[in-house]
C-alpha cells in the first residue's frame, strides 16, 4: 500500500478547514510524453516548491512532478507554526554536535524564518502570517526546564524568549492543564495551504513547469542524467531533487531507512465568537511539552485549530474528530459542547535524531525530508539549499548533510512496531508526570 493513496482521494485536497478557507486553483495538467529539463523535482510540498522557485529564478529549466496537487501533503495540512531554531532545542544540539555546529544550526533556523517571511512579502502570499508561538509546560519540572532554556538562549545566543509564570501564562492561555510557559515572539504562525499555493504560483511565475496528477513510478539514474518515469510520461534531467517527505514510498531505500512516515491529526471547531477568549487572549500559536505534542491556535475566522494524536500505520482512524477531541478536552474541558466542523489527518516524517535528513544520494541526486514536525521553516529552507547546491553553492546544504542520520533499527519491517512501543512508553511517562 502506498501512503499517497491510502487515505485520500486521488487528485483532491483533503477535507480540511485549510482547503475550505482558500480559493483552490484549477488542477494543473499531468505530464504527458517525454520532456527534458535541467532539474526534475519530485514532490509539490514546501521543499519541492521552494527548490523549483529558487532554481527557476536562477534561470534553470525546472519540471516539478506532484502525484496529487501542489500542497496536498503535510505542507497543506500542518499546524502552521513557523518555529525558531531546529526541532531539537539548542542545548540538545550543543551536546549532540558541539557548540560551533549548534550555533550554525541556530543561525540557519533564523535564516529559515526570515526566508519564509521574505517569500510571503515578496510574492504577496496572503497566508495570515502572525508573530508569536508559546510553549506550554504541563508540570513544575517542565516549567523550570523551560525557564532555564530561556536563560540559556539569552546568555549564549542573545535571543530573547519571555518566561511566563502560571498566572501570566493563564492570562494568555486560560487552560487548567498548564503550569506556565514561554512566549517566543520571533516565531510565527500562518495558513499552511495558502503558503504552499502561493509558492506554487511564484514558482510558475518564475518559469517552473508544475505537473500535478503525475505519480512517479520509477527513477533510472545515470552518470550524467536521470530519467524519472510517471504513469504517462518521463523527464530526462541533469539533476534530480527528491522532496517527498512522508510520501516517498519506495523511490529510494537509503532515504526510506532514515525517514519514517507517521500520521498526525487536526480539528477545526465551529467559530467560537466571544468564547475565543476561553482559548487564547492573544493571536499566538501554542505547543505543549507532551511527547506527542498538542498544538493549537485560533484561525482568522475565530475557530480553534487543535492538533493532537498520532498513528503509525497506513490508515487514518475512522473517526478523526473523536481521536482529537479527547486531548482537546483535556486542555479545554469547557469546550465539551463545541461543535467540530472539520477533522483531517496528514502524513509527516521523522528521523531518529529528530533533525532533517539532507543528503547527496549521487553526484546529481539530492534529497531533503524528515523535518519531524518543524517543517514550515525547515522545508522551505531545504528547497532553497538544494537549489543552491545544484548550482555549486553547498555550504548550507552541507551543514545539514553532516548531521548524524542513523537508520531506524529493524528496517522497514520492524521500525513501525518498535516506534509504537517507544511512543507507548513515552505516553505512559506523560500520564504519570515523569
Amino acid at each position: 500500500m502506498d501512503l499517497l493513496f491510502a487515505n485520500d482521494r486521488r487528485g483532491e485536497y483533503p477535507g480540511s478547514w485549510y482547503a475550505a478557507s482558500v480559493d483552490l486553483p484549477e488542477a494543473r495538467p499531468a505530464l504527458e510524453g517525454a520532456v527534458r529539463a535541467d532539474v526534475c523535482v519530485v514532490g509539490g510540498g514546501y521543499t519541492g516548491l521552494s527548490a523549483a522557485l529558487h532554481l527557476a529564478e536562477a534561470g534553470l529549466d525546472v519540471v516539478l512532478l506532484e502525484a496529487h496537487r501542489a500542497g496536498f501533503g503535510a505542507s497543506g495540512r500542518n499546524g502552521g507554526q513557523l518555529g525558531s531554531g531546529q526541532r531539537q532545542d539548542q542545548q540538545v544540539l550543543e551536546s549532540m554536535v558541539g557548540m560551533e555546529a549548534a550555533r550554525r544550526l541556530w543561525d540557519l533556523g533564523e535564516d529559515a524564518k526570515a526566508l519564509v517571511r521574505d517569500l510571503v512579502a515578496r510574492h504577496g502570499i496572503d497566508c495570515h502570517l502572525k508573530d508569536g508561538v508559546a510553549w506550554a509546560a504541563s508540570s513544575e519540572r517542565h516549567f523550570r526546564d523551560f525557564a532555564g532554556y530561556a536563560e540559556h538562549m539569552q546568555r549564549r545566543h542573545g535571543y530573547g524568549i519571555e518566561v511566563l509564570e502560571r498566572e501570566a501564562f493563564h492570562a494568555l492561555c486560560p487552560s487548567p492543564a498548564y503550569r506556565g510557559g514561554l512566549l517566543d515572539m520571533g516565531a510565527a504562525h500562518l495558513h499552511p495551504l495558502a503558503l504552499a499555493l502561493g509558492l506554487a504560483r511564484a514558482a510558475e511565475g518564475a518559469g517552473a513547469r508544475i505537473h500535478e496528477g503525475s505519480w512517479v513510478t520509477g527513477i533510472a539514474r545515470g552518470a550524467r542524467r536521470v530519467t524519472v518515469r510517471t504513469e504517462r510520461g518521463s523527464v530526462e534531467a541533469d539533476h534530480l531533487i527528491l522532496a517527498c517527505n512522508g510520501y516517498l514510498g519506495g523511490l529510494d531505500g537509503q532515504v526510506a531507512a532514515r525517514v519514517m512516515p507517521i500520521n498526525n491529526f487536526i480539528v477545526a471547531t465551529e467559530p467560537l465568537g466571544a468564547r475565543s477568549a476561553e482559548v487564547l487572549t492573544r493571536d499566538v500559536a501554542v505547543a505543549d511539552d507532551k511527547f506527542v505534542v498538542n498544538y493549537f491556535r485560533l484561525s482568522h475566522d475565530g475557530r480553534l485549530l487543535f492538533g493532537g494524536g498520532e498513528s503509525y500505520g497506513y490508515r487514518f482512524p475512522a473517526d478523526i474528530a473523536a481521536k482529537v477531541r479527547k486531548p482537546m478536552l483535556e486542555i479545554y474541558p469547557a469546550l465539551k459542547d463545541v461543535r467540530i466542523d472539520h477533522a483531517w489527518g496528514g502524513t509527516l516524517a521523522i528521523t531518529m535524531k529528530r533533525l532533517p535528513f539532507l543528503a547527496r544520494l549521487a553526484p546529481n541526486v539530492l534529497t531533503a525530508s524528515g523535518y519531524s514536525g518543524h517543517g514550515v521553516g525547515n522545508a522551505v529552507q531545504a528547497g532553497k539549499l538544494m537549489a543552491e547546491a545544484v548550482r555549486g553553492q553547498s555550504a548550507g546544504f552541507d551543514s545539514f548533510a553532516a548531521l548524524p542520520a542513523p537508520a531506524f533499527p529493524g528496517g522497514a519491517a520492524l521500525r513501525t512496531p518498535l516506534l509504537v512501543l517507544a511512543m507507548s512508553w513515552f505516553a505512559m511517562r506523560d500520564r504519570l508526570g515523569l
